[in-house]
């Protein structure tokens, strides 16, 4: 097995079940074992719209305690600039995921009542406030996103303009990262920064 590097920030972007939760849970176990001073903190952002995402997460903390069970999780879908500044620290490792399902929150809000002023909200000001936490965020920080722009265009205004904005957010967070990490079929590819 190839010993991962720990970067100051880190962005993990794939398809689905491309290995990126994978990844960013090997860095967790990673930091963990390198002094028990260190704590790892995974942001969720998913939320239980129904029953088979209930599941989904259930499934999903399952498994994560098996495989990392040092690693804490808080679940904040909208005010995720917010969750970064007050759980980071120097001795903290800083996962989120994920970003696709945190911009889904604020564009497609299940709750119609709030479509109007997530979209008010986002992606402005949030955005600008996701980038000041990274750049801020005294300890290491892994987020994690899908890339879903590789495929035919969609149809649908709406979720063509939420691939336009998920692309647009996936650029913003490479810039701001240290390392920026493609993965696909469990493999992953450095495009930015040292492996």
């Amino acid at each position: 097995m190839v010993e991962l590097s720990l970067v100051r920030s880190e962005l993990i972007l794939g398809g689905q079940r491309s290995g990126k939760s994978g990844r960013a849970e090997r860095l967790a176990q990673a930091w963990l074992a390198q002094s028990t001073a260190h704590r790892a903190v995974l942001i969720a952002t998913g939320q239980p719209w129904d029953d088979e995402m209930r599941q989904r997460i259930a499934r999903h903390q399952q498994d994560r305690a098996e495989r990392v069970p040092g690693m804490a999780t808080v679940e904040e879908p909208l005010q995720l600039a917010q969750a970064i500044t007050e759980h980071g620290s120097a001795q903290t490792l800083v996962v989120v995921d994920c970003l696709t399902l945190w911009l889904t929150n604020w564009l497609m809000p299940a709750d119609i009542s709030e479509k109007k002023m997530a979209a008010a909200q986002y992606p402005q000001a949030q955005t600008a406030m996701l980038l000041e936490a990274i750049e801020s965020c005294p300890g290491p920080l892994v987020l994690v996103g899908n890339e879903i722009g590789l495929g035919v265009i969609p149809l649908g205004r709406e979720v063509r303009a939420f691939v336009d904005a998920l692309g647009r957010l996936n650029q913003e967070l490479a810039q701001a990262c240290e390392r920026v990490t493609l993965m696909a079929a469990g493999l992953p590819l450095t495009l930015k920064g040292t492996p």
